[in-house]
């Protein structure tokens, strides 16, 4: 018996360990210490919590949002970051609830099969985490649709054309948009990307001040400072774009806003800061797909608004 209960002891503290450190595993990895540490951040104006749309660039989904200071219903309202600081009120509240009462049962025996044993309450623990996944991701996205303003037009019809090619690896995407986007646009993407990356790689914050929102730029500060305090330094070059296509593009007030898929070859390693030794990475070029959000304050030029993983 008395083994029984420290297995059950052991399998209970595993499960919370992996249920707390499992996004946080998921959400980057050494390989991805390029700009943005391979995380979703930033903001999509009043299309923040709507996913981009699939091109042939990226056919799969963009990632949600991991890291933005949008709060749902009120584009341009920012607050904390952080997964129950988004929703609100009795959202937040209830989901705090639920996983505290999960997290508790399990620990002295309880949860939603408590009657059936600790490996059941494991199991029991899991399947309460997915629902409030699922009602939260649900709430959210019932909150976005009844609070999201007109957009300033519709998609074009099937006679839109299905191609545009700029001559500098991008290429319209599924339809045409609101929002008209030239090659000029689509000139300025391409060195933006460069740019930033290249920013990043020299540690510049007061260039990258003048190349993206402060809100991603805040994201960027962060992830050099963890950077620093782990005496790493990361180092991106040859950066190259592969292929790219509009995604959306809409005006929202005094701005504009451009969701483009990119897939781009970098090579990008992490060196120890004091030997200069590969920590992470090498000297052979990856392949990154991406779907990066650029905005354009009236009369201004564009700049980086949001990274998405695909």
């Amino acid at each position: 018996m008395s083994f029984t209960r420290t297995a059950r002891g052991i399998f209970q503290a595993i499960a919370i360990v992996l249920s707390l450190a499992l996004p946080v595993m998921l959400a980057a990895s050494p390989a991805d210490a390029r700009v943005g540490g391979g995380i979703s951040s930033g903001s999509r104006g009043a299309r923040t919590f709507s996913a981009p749309p699939s091109t042939s660039t990226a056919p799969s989904a963009a990632q949600p949002l991991n890291r933005t200071m949008t709060q749902p219903g009120n584009a341009g309202t920012t607050v904390g970051g952080g997964f129950f600081n988004r929703p609100g009120g009795m959202l937040r509240g209830l989901a705090a609830g639920f996983l505290g009462a999960g997290l508790f049962g399990m620990l002295f025996g309880g949860g939603m099969f408590s009657g059936i044993g600790g490996l059941s309450s494991i199991f029991g623990l899991i399947l309460q985490i997915g629902l409030i996944v699922i009602v939260v991701r649900m709430a959210m996205s019932w909150w976005q649709r009844r609070h999201e303003p007109a957009y300033a037009g519709a998609a074009a019809g099937p006679g839109a054309p299905s191609s545009f090619s700029t001559g500098t690896g991008f290429g319209l995407g599924s339809g045409s948009a609101p929002l008209e986007i030239v090659p000029a646009d689509y000139e300025a993407f391409e060195r933006l990307l460069g740019e930033i990356q290249a920013a990043w790689s020299n540690e510049d914050v007061a260039k990258l001040h003048t190349l993206a929102t402060p809100e991603m730029v805040s994201y960027f500060v962060r992830d050099l400072e963890q950077n620093k305090a782990e005496n790493v330094v990361n180092r991106v070059s040859d950066v190259k774009l592969l292929q790219g296509d509009l995604a959306e593009a809409w005006r929202e007030g005094d701005a504009d806003y451009a969701s483009v898929a990119m897939r781009y070859s970098l090579i990008d390693k992490t060196l120890d800061r004091g030997t200069g030794r590969v920590v992470a990475g090498g000297d052979q070029p990856d392949d990154v797909t991406e779907v990066w959000t650029f905005l354009r304050p009236r009369g201004a030029g564009w700049e980086l608004s949001a990274i998405q993983q695909t």
